[in-house]
């Protein structure tokens, strides 16, 4: 199984990125997806997810109404648009896969099975 994260970079306050996670090994439309991020020195923290069909969306209160998370089962990808990047945006940036039904569930990252390794987004001036 591999999920290979990209699309990271260095930004201004104010920029948009649009993160691409790819998956393999895995049947990806089993699987419920989400974005996790650390931020240096902190605890990774849940961003967003969307269940297997793409048509439910979860965001943290810190990205809802600035993130969007889509997926495109026919690509095995998942896409995480981030807009109106802000400096505490700073992290790195992980995709990871879960079985799980429960909404409750996509926002604890013991929850997911599988991970990517990561890209690191910098916003900065």
């Amino acid at each position: 199984v591999q999920l290979v994260e990209s699309g990271g970079g260095l930004v201004q306050p104010g920029d948009s990125l649009r993160l691409s996670c790819a998956a393999s090994g895995i049947t990806f439309g089993n699987y419920a997806m989400g974005w996790f991020r650390q931020p240096p020195g902190k605890e990774r923290e849940f961003v967003a997810a969307v269940r297997t069909s793409g048509i439910t969306t979860y965001y943290s209160d810190s990205v809802r109404g600035r993130f969007a998370i889509s997926r495109d089962n026919g690509k095995d990808t998942v896409y995480l648009q981030m807009n109106r990047l802000k400096p505490e945006d700073t992290a790195i940036y992980f995709c990871a896969a879960t079985p799980a039904a429960s909404a409750n569930d996509y926002y604890n990252a013991d929850k997911y099975d599988y991970w990517g390794r990561g890209t690191q987004v910098t916003v900065s001036s």
